[in-house]
């Protein structure tokens, strides 16, 4: 074989492994972008929680339906559900879920969890 045959041969070689070296690229810049709302959705769902705590926590005092019912409120205007809401003597324990987006969101939502309550004081 001649090297004009050789070169000829070789010509396409660089194009198709650039073709897969652009869509390694893409799939790489895909996951981390999934994996990245996966965690947004983490943090969502801990942050309601929190939030919805304190209110549940606020509350207290007016008994479990009504401080479970304005931390549902704060959780739906944060973009979460709440799961579970109890009240253990004055501590509120609540827990959220947010909806993973896209593809994942077979993979079941993110979970949140949080207690508010009074703090101890020292003896």
């Amino acid at each position: 074989m001649s090297a004009a045959d050789r070169e000829r041969a070789e010509q396409g070689f660089a194009t198709v492994w650039s073709a897969i070296a652009i869509a390694a690229l893409l799939v790489v810049t895909a996951a981390m972008f999934w994996l990245g709302a996966a965690v947004l959705a983490r943090h969502r769902a801990t942050w309601a929680a929190d939030l919805a705590a304190l209110a549940a926590a606020g509350r207290a005092d007016l008994g479990v339906t009504e401080a479970c019912a304005r931390a549902t409120a704060i959780s739906d205007r944060m973009g979460a559900r709440i799961r579970d809401c109890t009240l253990r003597e004055w501590d509120a324990l609540i827990r959220v879920e947010v909806d993973l987006p896209g593809p994942l969101a077979g993979l079941g939502p993110a979970t949140g969890r949080a207690r508010a309550g009074p703090v101890d004081r020292p003896p």
